[in-house]
């Protein structure tokens, strides 16, 4: 694989930008043009209540939970679309609110196409199962996609994504530098 990508996207309604807990999205910075802090190892933005009153008033629906058996079909799905795409899954944890996924690709695709391939064929798999939510859809737009540069960063990533709390769903490929043989987890 010539590239690998750490991608997180979050449910639809359940992080929402000015959260407390801190966000990535675009804020004014000073008058004029937005920017989005959003560069590993530096601060982003956080506890911004009035963006969060209005990202709160622009909810089309209330917000998304997954439970078990949606993150189930998600990691299938998740599994399939990588398959299907010639990609290389590393490792998948989904939680109630939002999943991360390790991946590697070959060439050089725009990350952001992998992140919506990734959730456009979740979504398609939730739908058959389960009725549209009323939002119309199950994610947050975009998400974060952290290129991970070399193997120590890959190692770094797949550590991460299996160390999350609460997760409804673990899953990595054999990775022997991290004594994983693979498989579901949780």
């Amino acid at each position: 694989m010539d590239r690998h990508w750490l991608l997180t996207s979050t449910t639809y309604g359940k992080w929402l930008p000015g959260d407390v807990r801190g966000f990535v999205s675009n804020v004014r910075d000073g008058p004029g043009r937005e920017v989005r802090h959003n560069i590993p190892g530096t601060p982003y933005d956080a506890d911004m209540p009035g963006l969060r009153r209005f990202a709160v008033q622009k909810l089309r629906g209330p917000p998304v939970r997954f439970v078990k058996g949606q993150a189930e079909v998600l990691l299938g799905q998740f599994q399939e679309t990588a398959a299907h795409r010639g990609w290389m899954l590393l490792a998948v944890a989904i939680m109630s609110n939002h999943v991360h996924l390790v991946v590697g690709v070959p060439g050089d695709p725009d990350p952001e196409t992998l992140l919506r391939d990734f959730k456009s064929y979740g979504s398609r798999a939730l739908n058959r199962r389960w009725s549209k939510p009323v939002s119309d859809t199950w994610w947050t737009e975009s998400g974060s996609k952290r290129k991970l540069a070399n193997e120590a960063a890959i190692l770094a990533a797949v550590r991460y994504v299996i160390e999350q709390e609460f997760p409804l769903v673990l899953w990595t490929a054999p990775i022997p530098e991290l004594n994983l043989a693979g498989g579901r987890l949780v």
